[in-house]
């Protein structure tokens, strides 16, 4: 039996991946001690398939009067890795689940530099993603000539990988009355620069979501990226 203190969400495709992805996120993330979020217990797989994942249940409400809190928290949290630099670098900075950004699988395998791993991992996992489904030329030829571009963009920059919510909006964010409260992240470890290289993995996501209305902003990303 379920205690008042708990809630329990259930899924079915892709389910204890899902799941297990979710409460590693919310383990590194309260490991912090910088934000709020729900207690992860376990994740439990159905008689009838699917699985149900079980957590601390919270009164939350929707952000309001605690936000300007909740920005000061998420900069101390992308800040925290440089305060464990050498720590980090023994540990090799990864999260050894793979969270899921809605139903698209977001691989965390360590790779040796950022500009790798956020290629393969996550623009190029998208755009496989893209190929399949829409077969898409323009995408590929431009994809094509981007990809070699990438490691210029980040040339001479020192990276410093911060751990990320990973899916952060309204959506995902709440308070009580103690404080606001983060939850349903997709995290890994990140770096703050380059923006509009950023930007092109959330089109291409929604494109893959959503479908074709987000071809033109994801395609015209590209294009900036390249002049």
């Amino acid at each position: 039996p379920l205690l008042a203190s708990e809630f329990t969400a259930v899924f079915w495709t892709q389910a204890r991946q899902m799941f297990e992805g979710e409460m590693a996120s919310l383990e590194a993330l309260r490991s912090t001690g910088l934000v709020r979020a729900p207690q992860p217990i376990k994740v439990i797989d159905l008689p009838g398939g699917g699985a149900a994942f079980v957590m601390e249940h919270l009164k939350m409400r929707g952000l309001s009067s605690q936000a300007s809190k909740l920005g000061d928290q998420m900069a101390d949290l992308h800040l925290y890795n440089q305060k464990l630099r050498e720590k980090l670098r023994e540990e090799e900075n990864r999260l050894q689940h793979q969270p899921l950004l809605s139903l698209v699988a977001q691989v965390n395998d360590w790779q040796d530099d950022w500009p790798t791993f956020f290629t393969q991992h996550r623009l190029q996992a998208q755009l496989d993603l893209i190929e399949k489904d829409y077969a898409d030329r323009e995408a590929r030829e431009l994809w094509s000539q981007l990809q070699v571009k990438i490691p210029d963009l980040f040339c001479g920059l020192e990276i410093v990988p911060a751990l990320l919510h990973g899916d952060l909006w309204s959506g995902n964010v709440a308070e009580d009355d103690t404080g606001p409260i983060i939850y349903d992240p997709a995290s890994f470890y990140g770096f703050d620069r380059r923006l509009l290289l950023y930007q092109l993995f959330n089109y291409l996501n929604h494109w893959n979501h959503f479908g074709k209305q987000y071809r033109s902003p994801s395609l015209g990303t590209m294009r900036k990226l390249l002049k």
